[in-house]
């Protein structure tokens, strides 16, 4: 039997256990698959292991971290993927349940494909954990990864579909964080496995919430072992949003477009998280009916006589420079497509641009969020991603 001093020990270390942890959680065993459905997965992943708790997460539907005594925590990706990161100075189980990858900390000489984890990892200030780019210097709008490559401190190793193996085998690649498209080259993944490399594809892309992309942080705080600093940073963002929620919406409807080079409009689907910043930040994307089971594309094409009925009546025209470049006045929109100029927005001076690092400043979401919301609201003020068209 328990002395009532040795009852009082056992409940203060229960309250402690429940209190620590990998951030605010509930123990839940489910997760997701492909089709972003839920599915039950045992968490008993090993005999040696004691599962604690579910980390809560907002918006992102991608992926889950599952969270174990002594700091282990599993990675699990809708593709998949699973992956064990074990703490520095601890042993990985022996019975640990097969098709798990381990990922020792502290990780490094990674090679880094996904461009949306780039921001990210600089955000939590591990870019010394990338050693391998899949875009070169003068590919990256981030000044820190353009920085480091000119500095030799990332090399660049290929595109996702030719890595140079020699060179990252070379140098003990200990991870490859792939984008989606390497789907399209399954052999790369077959080859860099066979080398005893890891591959972890990075599907933030897929989430349907714009703040769900931005939760990936967390998933790359677990990796680098900077949990606390990955929820300040989604906080950041999640409190723009709730900042601009709090306005009434303004319902002017917003066509957001590129011209490609054979002068067709390039433009997102519906569902697309482009068109879900507009609405969260209080407007309407004017196509309202993109989307297609056809294609997982977010994009898609049409001529300019169909973009000219859809959108001629647009209160905002956003052009998208991350394709060709940004541009600077209306007549240079004019020059690549001359209907423009009988568009209301045009009429009205209601012509914007985004800057070229849209993308590749994934951690900025909420912040393109209150770009779009000011610019509805007729206020330049602070402007970070988006400029009027003189």
């Amino acid at each position: 039997m328990l002395t009532n001093g040795k009852k009082w020990v056992l409940c203060i270390a229960i309250v402690i256990f429940a209190l620590t942890g990998c951030g605010k959680g509930k123990a839940s065993r489910e997760t997701e698959n492909d089709s972003g459905s839920l599915e039950n997965r045992n968490a008993d992943i090993s005999a040696e292991l004691v599962f604690r708790q579910r980390m809560d997460l907002q918006y992102a539907k991608e992926f889950t971290v599952d969270c174990y005594q002594d700091g282990y925590t599993l990675l699990s990706v809708t593709d998949g993927g699973r992956y064990l990161v074990v703490p520095e100075g601890k042993t990985a189980p022996e019975d640990l349940e097969e098709g798990i990858t381990v990922l020792q900390q502290p990780l490094d000489h990674i090679y880094l494909v996904a461009s949306a984890a780039m921001d990210m990892v600089c955000e939590l200030g591990s870019e010394d954990a990338i050693r391998f780019s899949g875009q070169k210097a003068d590919g990256w709008c981030i000044e820190k990864a353009e920085e480091e490559m000119q500095k030799g401190n990332i090399l660049y190793a290929g595109k996702y579909n030719m890595p140079d193996y020699e060179l990252i085998v070379s140098e003990g690649c200990s991870l490859a964080i792939e984008n989606n498209m390497i789907s399209h080259s399954p052999e790369v993944i077959e080859k860099l496995e066979s080398f005893g490399i890891p591959v972890c594809i990075d599907r933030s892309s897929y989430e349907e919430h714009p703040l769900g992309r931005v939760e990936w942080i967390k998933f790359y705080g677990v990796l680098f072992g900077k949990e606390e600093e990955a929820d300040r940073l989604f906080g950041e963002q999640t409190a723009i949003l709730n900042r601009i929620a709090a306005d009434e919406p303004s319902d002017k409807t917003v066509a957001f477009f590129y011209i490609t080079s054979n002068g067709m409009i390039n433009v997102r689907r519906s569902s697309d998280y482009v068109p879900k910043m507009i609405e969260l930040a209080g407007g309407k994307y004017i196509f309202d009916d993109l989307d297609s089971e056809e294609s997982n594309r977010s994009t898609l094409t049409m001529q300019a006589e169909q973009f000219y009925y859809g959108a001629k009546e647009a209160d905002y025209l956003v052009y998208n420079s991350t394709v060709d470049g940004e541009i600077r006045t209306v007549d240079e929109l004019l020059a690549k497509e001359n209907t423009l100029k009988d568009f209301k927005a045009v009429k009205e001076g209601n012509v914007w641009c985004t800057t070229r690092d849209l993308y590749q400043q994934s951690m900025s979401l909420g912040a393109m969020m209150e770009d779009f919301h000011n610019m509805l609201l007729g206020e330049e003020k602070d402007m970070r991603f988006l400029y009027p068209l003189e």
